[in-house]
């Protein structure tokens, strides 16, 4: 793995072409927005869209990617389940996995989680809290006690995933709903770590907090140089075998 870890920075790429307001937010569209501010924090990032060949995702791209964020909104069936796949075993090869906001209803997030990962929802009029629960985690480094958003959409419990290994931060809304928004699991070698804000029509991603937790997510999900790698199936002993009688 490279000194800093190579991160690959997906999105649908749909809305922000498609509805003006969206556009004027994100007018290099979210992956852009999203790679700015992890290429501020010293990564190495490319970018990659749904309406690319093989969704930007070819084999020699993933080659070249320690760690893969996904956001996704409208367009989820889209996504080919080949590539999902290719996904798939990328990750559970070492590769990390940062899923953001919407790409909970992912094809690759609920391949993974096993689950609908399905949740409540509201637009409009609700400001979020997202508090740290993990204080001293990696993801948590730069952050305070928590990250208020002057506006979101509101994400609430029950949120249909498996217990997080770690949770590291869980949101309050002011409707008084609350919701599990930095989500950490182990995943064959691979880590994933799911991250809930950022809906599309709100400038969220320009958020310095919210560009710091990404990018402390890419480093903290990247695979660790030099680790053991798995091996499966039918093996040879290390030792002779005693003779058997």
């Amino acid at each position: 793995m490279a000194a800093s870890p190579r991160i690959t920075v997906w999105n649908e790429y749909r809305h922000e072409l498609q509805d003006a307001h969206i556009g004027a937010i994100y007018p290099e569209g979210i992956h852009g927005a999203i790679a700015a501010g992890l290429r501020e924090q010293g990564l190495t990032v490319r970018t990659a869209t749904l309406d690319e060949p093989e969704h930007g995702l070819t084999e020699a791209v993933l080659d070249e990617t320690d760690v893969l964020t996904w956001w996704g909104h409208k367009s989820h069936a889209e996504v080919d389940d080949a590539i999902v796949e290719r996904v798939k075993q990328r990750v559970l090869n070492g590769m990390g996995l940062v899923v953001l906001h919407s790409g909970h209803f992912s094809k690759i997030f609920t391949s993974l989680m096993g689950t609908t990962c399905n949740l409540k929802w509201r637009e409009g009029g609700d400001k979020e809290r997202l508090w740290v629960v993990a204080p001293g985690h990696p993801i948590t480094e730069g952050i305070g006690e928590y990250i208020e958003l002057a506006e979101e959409e509101m994400y609430g419990e029950q949120f249909d995933i498996p217990a997080p290994d770690t949770l590291v931060f869980v949101s309050w809304f002011t409707g008084g709903e609350v919701f599990r928004s930095g989500c950490c699991y182990a995943r064959g070698q691979g880590k994933v770590f799911y991250f809930r804000p950022g809906h599309e029509t709100l400038p969220t991603y320009h958020n310095k907090e919210i560009q710091r937790v990404i990018a402390n997510g890419c480093r903290w999900a990247a695979p660790i140089p030099n680790s053991a790698t798995r091996n499966f199936g039918n093996r040879k002993p290390l030792e002779p075998l005693p003779a058997r009688g």
